[in-house]
């Protein structure tokens, strides 16, 4: 029982918690209001559903970093969802449309045959 006891306040000790979880992340054009869920582009809200707004978010918080199909899946529909690359072309598409609506500016770029880059501007 004293080793146990040992080893469990060693792992204590080593445990540091996770970072708390951002309020907002400020990025280019972009305003995400985690908590809220709104998102604002150039100052204006723009409506979203939950998975596009779940996108938006990782998009965010990895700007201007290739980002593959797989990563994205697996993080915003879960590791089942891998193989289903038809969910990711829609749902960017949908978000695109919803971006960059009235402006000649392209927020998120296809890599092909790898992924997407999310490029939020100034």
């Amino acid at each position: 029982m004293n080793e146990l006891l040992a080893r469990v306040r060693a792992n204590l000790r080593r445990f540091s918690p996770p970072e708390a979880e951002l309020e907002e992340i400020a990025v280019g054009d972009f305003k995400v209001d985690l908590p809220g869920h709104k998102v604002f582009v150039r100052g204006e809200e723009i409506r979203l559903t939950p998975k596009e707004f779940d996108l938006l978010a990782y998009f965010a918080r990895h700007p201007d970093k290739v980002i593959t199909h797989a990563v994205l899946l697996r993080s915003i529909w879960g590791p089942q969802s891998v193989h289903q690359n038809e969910y990711l072309r829609v749902f960017i598409g949908q978000l695109r449309k919803k971006l960059e609506s009235g402006t000649e500016k392209h927020y998120i770029l296809t890599e092909p045959w790898v992924g997407y880059r999310f490029t939020p501007g100034e």
